[in-house]
């Protein structure tokens, strides 16, 4: 080791080498991130303008849907630059950061997701205390304590990485920094960050989850002992939305980061641009489809401008 140079900077390889075929993903990823801004942002706006969306499950959404925005963006930009650039490189700093900011955004999604999930479950298992336990404080709470245990899952797996020196290969085959990517071309002892990527992605992410599942369990089965077909008809697709979203962003997640093996496979890349590029542009689609409140502000809005 003594006589080889440290890498400073890295090559993403990205999706391919062929450029025509770089030249359709540009395009297909940019129309992806576009409807991504678009769709979230339209959310926010139609959350924060209208008076009868200030409760805590719009309130929850607005800021998962800021979230989803910062959490596309700290990969797509770089991807898109990527597909027109000679050099597909990113500098050791620039990985590192990117690594952070991605396991902040993620995190705070989680724990979201998990704060919609019990403001379900208290709207529907406990209905007569719902406004006494979901006050605007308690909302406030729950969101700063999504940022604070983001930034501390974040600090956990991202300042390890700055003691690692890399000097086996500089190429990563991926469109973007990952942890399990990065720490595969470590020529330091990894374990240590191996060992808190586990644990981590049990305390910050399947605990949630199995928070959620329990508290469906609850919900679910409060919902069937609803006498009438409609009341449970509305109790369903109030909560069918959230359980989507949450499906589709957990088992992949959970699927790219509990695997044994480091090494990076198709069906790995597809899983995480499932869950890192199409997830945030799905998640305003789902909501806006699921709730008739948002579809009808949104189809009025759009009759108004013409």
């Amino acid at each position: 080791m003594g006589n080889q140079t440290a890498i400073t900077e890295f090559a993403l390889l990205g999706l391919s080498n062929d450029r025509q075929i770089q030249k359709f993903l540009f395009f297909i990823f940019l129309i992806i991130y576009t409807t991504t801004l678009l769709g979230n942002s339209l959310i926010i706006m139609v959350i924060r303008t209208q008076p009868g969306f200030h409760n805590p499950m719009f309130f929850f959404l607005s800021h998962l849907a800021f979230t989803d925005i910062c959490y596309s963006s700290v990969t797509v930009p770089k991807m898109l630059e990527n597909f027109t650039a000679r050099q597909k490189t990113i500098s050791r700093l620039g990985c590192i950061t990117q690594i952070f900011f991605f396991t902040v955004f993620c995190c705070v999604d989680i724990f979201l997701l998990l704060a919609m999930a019990y403001d379900r479950y208290v709207a529907i298992c406990d209905p007569l205390h719902y406004s006494t336990v979901m006050k605007k404080q308690m909302c406030k709470l729950l969101v700063r304590g999504a940022w604070l245990m983001a930034l501390l899952d974040a600090s956990l797996n991202t300042f390890p990485l700055t003691d690692l020196t890399f000097c086996r290969k500089s190429s990563i085959n991926h469109y973007t920094c990952e942890q399990p990517e990065l720490l595969s071309l470590s020529c330091s002892d990894s374990f240590p960050s191996y060992t808190v990527r586990l644990v981590s992605t049990f305390c910050f992410g399947f605990i949630p989850f199995l928070s959620m599942i329990i508290s469906y369990i609850y919900i679910i089965s409060s919902i069937l002992k609803i006498r009438s077909a409609k009341g449970r008809s509305k109790a369903f697709s109030t909560c069918s939305s959230h359980l989507i979203v949450s499906s589709m962003f957990f088992l992949s997640a959970f699927f790219r980061y509990l695997k044994p093996s480091s090494s990076l496979t198709e069906l790995d890349t597809v899983i995480s641009i499932q869950y890192n590029i199409l997830t945030p542009m799905l998640n305003p689609i789902i909501y806006s489809l699921k709730n008739q409140e948002i579809k009808s502000i949104i189809w009025k809005s759009f009759g108004k401008c013409r």
